[in-house]
Order: structure tokens, then C-alpha cells, then sequence
């Protein structure tokens, strides 16, 4: 049963439309440009001494068969540590509870340790936290404030997003960080996605023991909303936009197939059979079947998503800005830098 309720899982989990992506990503950048204290925060920073970490969508559970964050709950505890120690900000993408499937009494009482490392930071002034729409429980609920006190044991503002500023080649730049549900019909809000993942998923998904996040389900091409989200961004100017939400890494708007495409058509380029061999090869490891080669040579390298700290495997991913660079991580026991662009050269490449 489990690939005939994953497909049912896909069809009913997301239904992004464009205008309402667009609107909703424009409406909240304007209200934190603004000084909307509500909606977000604007955070100055110097790309060669400020470090940041970002990871999203952890979907902390109860420890049942439905928590897909119990198997990565070690490596995203050993990453926190590391961060937390080498001076790193943290920004929770938002989805950091799964409060469709769970009540907050049950979260709490079973991630205990994961919410004492996020605990340092916040003591130093380090932590902002972001709300998704798993976890839309700590902007929507009037007692909220109470149950974050009693994990954090302080205060703490929850924002929709929060904007980085800096100065790159003596040029204003922004990143511009949020959850990334916005405009998703399945997802914003929406009563009927809460019902199907609560009273449908969530107990199918603990009785077949299913995590649909999987490393080989994310080397594909860019799903529908990161490709809307992607489309926003590369109209912006001198402007990153980082979302979480889809589960999938992006990285300089490119999933790592579409890398491979790209390094392809170098290659092909270049006449080295060699190396066009070798990625044809790779390409086929994570698409069997023959596709028709896509152009990716116009992508503006704009876009950036986390991916998620609930692969099935244990591996959570992330994006950290850093010594004058933006990466895309992976913890598999230890941290692994899978891409990485020096911010200079990147916004070079921006329009």
C-alpha cells in the first residue's frame, strides 16, 4: 500500500498557484522592508566576519513511527553543537514542530534535547525562529507565548520571515528568508490539508512506517513551487530569496540533477567525451530514464532552499553564509559542504 498512499500523499499535499506565491512573497518582503515587527525582522551583516545557519522543516514528532525527525534528531543535535560553537546565528526556516499530526504536549515532551541545543543560541542572542505552516500553531494561538516560554525558559518573538542586508561590490544586497507555503493552496492555512494530514496521513504514514523523504526522490528537477518560487526571485535585483517547505535542495536555483545538466553541457561544450561520459553516467544513477537533455544556461542563480532535517536516511540538509560564502550542507555524521560560491562572484552573476 505504501506507493499507492505516497502518490495520494503528492496529489493532495501541494497546489501552489503563481499570483498567490507572487503576491504573498511581495506582500510580506514590503511589510519587513516596512518595519513590520510582526511579520519579520531586517538583520545588517558583513558577509566576511557574520556566519549564519539555516535549516527548516524539521518536523519534530512524537517519537512514533509518523515522526519523521527521529532518525536525523542526532546529526541535527551534533550540527546545532558545532554551529552553536563556532559562533554561528541559527535561522529556523520554519515546519521546526509537526503540530498537524501532534499536539504541542506531546512535542515537547519528546524533543527535549533538540530544544535545549536551539536554547544557547537564543540565550546569546543568536536564534530567530520562523513559522511554517506544520507549525502555524505559534502565530495563530493565543497561549502559544505560554508553551514557548516553557521550552526556550524565556521570551521569544516568532516572525514570517526576516531579511539579510549587507553590501556586496558596493552594492546594496538583501536575503530574503521565509518558510516558502505562502500561496500554496494545500498548504497556507488550508483547512482541508490539515484535515488530510492529520485524520489520513499521519495514521497511514505511522501504521506503514512511511517517510516519503528521501534523498533519491529530491535529485530531480526542481518540484512546481520551487520553480514559482525561483521565477519570483529572478525577477528581484540584488536579491537571494532561501525558502524551505518543498524538502528539496536547491542551490544557485539548481537542484543537484539540473547541476548535472549544466556540467553536461560544459562538458559537451569543452569536446571532452571523457567527462561527458562520466556525468551521463552520474545523470543516469538518479534518472534512469532517457530524458531530453533541458537548457539551463539563462538560470539566474537567485534562489536557494534547505532542503529538510527528516530525510529518511537520517541526513539532514541546510544553507549556511559563512566566510564570505553561501553553501549548501549536509550532516551524515559529520558536516559535508556538497556546493558552495563565493558571494561576491555570486552576485556578479545576478542580474
Amino acid at each position: 500500500m505504501r506507493k499507492p498512499v505516497i502518490r495520494l500523499a503528492d496529489k493532495f499535499s501541494s497546489r501552489p498557484d503563481k499570483q498567490r506565491v507572487f503576491d504573498s512573497l511581495t506582500k510580506l518582503h514590503k511589510q519587513i522592508i516596512d518595519d513590520d515587527k510582526k511579520k519579520g525582522v531586517i538583520i545588517p551583516f558583513n558577509i566576511s566576519t557574520d556566519k549564519f545557519i539555516i535549516f527548516s522543516d524539521e518536523h519534530k514528532g512524537k517519537k512514533n513511527h509518523a515522526d519523521d525527525f527521529a532518525v536525523c534528531e542526532s546529526n541535527y543535535v551534533k550540527a546545532l553543537q558545532y554551529y552553536f560553537d563556532e559562533g554561528y546565528f541559527f535561522i529556523n526556516l520554519g515546519d521546526g514542530e509537526e503540530l498537524w499530526e501532534n499536539n504541542i504536549f506531546q512535542v515537547k515532551k519528546n524533543n527535549k534535547l533538540s530544544f535545549e541545543k536551539e536554547k544557547l543560541f537564543l540565550q546569546q542572542k543568536r536564534y530567530i525562529k520562523i513559522f511554517g505552516n506544520h507549525d502555524l500553531y505559534w502565530a495563530n494561538d493565543p497561549t502559544a507565548f505560554i508553551q514557548l516560554q516553557s521550552i526556550y525558559g524565556e521570551k521569544i518573538s516568532i516572525y514570517e520571515g526576516c531579511i539579510l542586508t549587507t553590501t556586496i561590490n558596493k552594492r546594496g544586497f538583501e536575503i530574503y528568508l521565509t518558510h516558502g507555503h505562502q500561496g500554496d493552496l494545500q498548504s497556507d492555512g488550508n483547512w482541508f490539508s490539515k484535515f488530510f494530514v492529520s485524520m489520513i496521513w499521519g495514521p497511514l504514514q505511522s501504521l506503514l512506517d512511511i517517510n516519503p523523504n528521501t534523498p533519491a526522490n529530491n535529485d530531480q528537477l526542481k518540484s512546481l513551487h520551487n520553480t514559482i518560487m525561483y521565477e519570483w526571485s529572478s525577477a528581484e535585483k540584488n536579491t537571494l530569496l532561501i525558502t524551505g517547505h518543498t524538502h528539496q535542495p536547491v542551490f544557485m536555483s539548481l537542484t543537484h540533477l539540473e547541476r548535472l545538466y549544466v556540467k553536461l553541457g560544459n562538458a559537451q561544450k569543452a569536446n571532452n567525451t571523457s567527462a561527458t561520459k562520466n556525468i551521463e553516467e552520474e545523470i543516469k544513477k538518479v534518472q534512469p530514464k532517457n530524458e531530453t537533455t533541458p537548457d539551463f544556461s539563462k538560470i539566474i542563480p537567485s534562489y536557494f532552499n534547505s532542503g529538510c532535517c527528516c530525510f529518511d536516511d537520517g541526513d539532514i540538509t541546510g544553507i549556511e553564509i559563512a566566510d564570505d560564502c553561501i553553501r549548501l550542507i549536509r550532516w551524515k555524521d559529520k558536516r559535508d559542504v556538497l556546493e558552495e560560491i563565493n558571494l561576491n562572484e555570486l552576485e556578479d552573476l545576478l542580474p
